[in-house]
C-alpha cells in the first residue's frame, strides 16, 4: 500500500465550477473529497474561482488574473466545464468562454491530458456497441494539450471570406507527451498506439519520427502506428485492441469523445490535465445548458476526476480506489442517472445529481 495513505496530508484544492452543469457536478465532487478527508484523516482546504462565461459576466475576462493566481497557488484544481449557447451561434464574438480554458492550459503548462476509458460491467447495456465487443476494454489516452491547430496562428483574409488555422508542433512538444505515454505503458500492458495522419500532414510526419525515436528508449513496449481515420474505426470495431494511446491535440479531442461510447456516456469519463505544476481534473463532458439547473446531470465523471486528483497529484492511491469502488457499488445497486439508464432501469433507481451524490457518499 502507498505510504502516503497512512500520513495525514494537508492540501489546498481550488474548485473551479465554470458554466452550466459544471457548477452542479463539482459540488458533488467536492463533497466526495470532503468525505475522503474525514475518512482517512487528511486536511483539505478549498477555495473557488471563476472561468468561462461566468467569468465573462462577472469580470469581462474568461480567465481573470485572480483565478490564474489561485490556480498556481493550489495543490490541485477540481474543474467543471466551460461554454454557453449564446456564443455557439455567434462566430463573430471576440471574447469566448473557451478562450479561458485554452489560456489556462497554456499558462499552467498543462501539456498532457490523460483520459482513462474504463468500462464498468454494469454499464455494458448503456453503450450502443455490442457487449461482447466492449467487455474488458481498458484504454488510457494521452492527448497533447498545448500545441497543434488549437494554439497555432489563426485569422481571416479576403474581407473575411477566407479563414486559416495553422497546426504547429516542435520535437520537444512531441517528446515530452510521448515519454509520459511510454512510462504509463510500462506500468500496464506494455502496448502503445500512436495516432497521427502522417500520410498527409507534415506535423504528423514529425510526430511519427519523434515517437519512433523515443520508442528506442522503451524496447519492452510494443508500438503500433495508426492513421487517425483508421484508429477511429478500430475504436468502435475492436476497443480491446487499445491499451495506451498517444495522439495530437485535435485528434485526441475527437477520439476521446468517440470513446465515451465505450463507457456508455460522457458522464462517466474523467480526465487529468497535467504538466510540471498544478494539475487540473475535470469531466470530459461540456456545460450541457439544456439540462442546467434541472438536477439531472451525472456527477460520476466529476467524482472520478476527484479520484484521479487524489492518485496523480497527491499520491493517495488507496483513497482514489475507495472512490472508484464506491462508484462501482452504486452502479451494482442499480442506481442510474438519466444518461446511463436503459429501458429496464426501474424508475425509482433513476436518480438526479444530488441523490446520486448521496448514494456515492453512503458507500464511502
Amino acid at each position: 500500500m502507498n505510504l502516503c495513505s497512512y500520513l495525514k496530508m494537508k492540501k489546498h484544492i481550488l474548485v473551479v465550477p465554470g458554466d452550466g452543469i459544471g457548477q452542479e457536478v463539482t459540488a458533488v465532487g467536492k463533497k466526495v473529497l470532503e468525505k475522503i478527508a474525514e475518512k482517512f484523516g487528511h486536511e483539505f482546504t478549498y477555495d473557488e474561482a471563476l472561468i468561462g462565461h461566468a467569468a465573462i459576466e462577472a469580470a469581462g475576462n474568461p480567465l481573470p488574473d485572480e483565478t490564474l493566481e489561485k490556480m498556481r497557488a493550489s495543490d490541485a484544481v477540481l474543474f467543471g466545464a466551460v461554454g454557453h449557447p449564446k456564443y455557439d451561434n455567434d462566430p463573430s464574438a471576440k471574447v469566448r468562454p473557451e478562450q479561458g480554458l485554452l489560456k489556462m492550459r497554456k499558462e499552467l503548462g498543462l501539456y498532457a491530458n490523460l483520459r482513462p476509458i474504463k468500462l464498468f460491467d454494469e454499464l455494458l447495456s448503456a453503450s450502443s456497441i455490442k457487449p461482447e465487443i466492449l467487455r474488458g476494454s481498458d484504454i488510457l489516452f494521452f492527448r497533447e494539450l498545448t500545441g497543434d491547430i488549437y494554439f497555432g496562428e489563426k485569422g481571416r483574409e479576403n474581407d473575411g471570406d477566407t479563414a486559416y488555422d495553422i497546426a504547429r508542433y516542435s520535437t520537444y512538444e512531441v517528446e515530452r507527451i510521448a515519454r509520459k505515454a511510454f512510462d504509463a505503458a510500462m506500468t500496464r500492458g506494455k502496448k502503445l498506439m500512436s495516432v497521427d495522419k502522417a500520410n498527409v500532414l507534415e506535423t504528423s510526419r514529425l510526430w511519427r519520427e519523434v515517437v519512433q525515436r523515443v520508442a528506442k528508449e522503451y524496447p519492452e513496449v510494443t508500438v503500433e502506428h495508426q492513421f487517425v481515420d483508421s484508429a477511429a474505426m478500430l475504436l468502435i470495431k475492436d476497443p480491446r485492441r487499445f491499451d495506451v494511446v498517444v495522439t495530437a491535440n485535435l485528434f485526441g479531442d475527437i477520439l476521446t469523445d468517440e470513446a465515451s461510447q465505450i463507457a456508455g456516456s460522457m458522464g462517466m469519463l474523467a480526465s487529468a490535465s497535467i504538466g510540471d505544476g498544478t494539475g487540473v481534473y475535470e469531466p470530459i463532458h461540456g456545460s450541457a445548458h439544456d439540462i442546467t439547473g434541472m438536477g439531472l446531470a451525472n456527477p460520476m465523471a466529476s467524482v472520478l476526476s476527484a479520484a484521479l486528483l487524489l492518485d496523480i497529484s497527491f499520491g493517495l492511491k488507496e483513497e482514489s480506489d475507495a472512490i472508484i469502488n464506491a462508484v462501482d457499488l452504486v452502479l451494482k445497486s442499480g442506481v442510474r442517472t438519466r444518461d446511463i439508464a436503459d429501458a429496464d432501469t426501474p424508475k425509482d433507481k433513476i436518480l438526479g445529481t444530488d441523490a446520486t451524490g448521496e448514494a456515492l457518499l453512503s458507500y464511502l
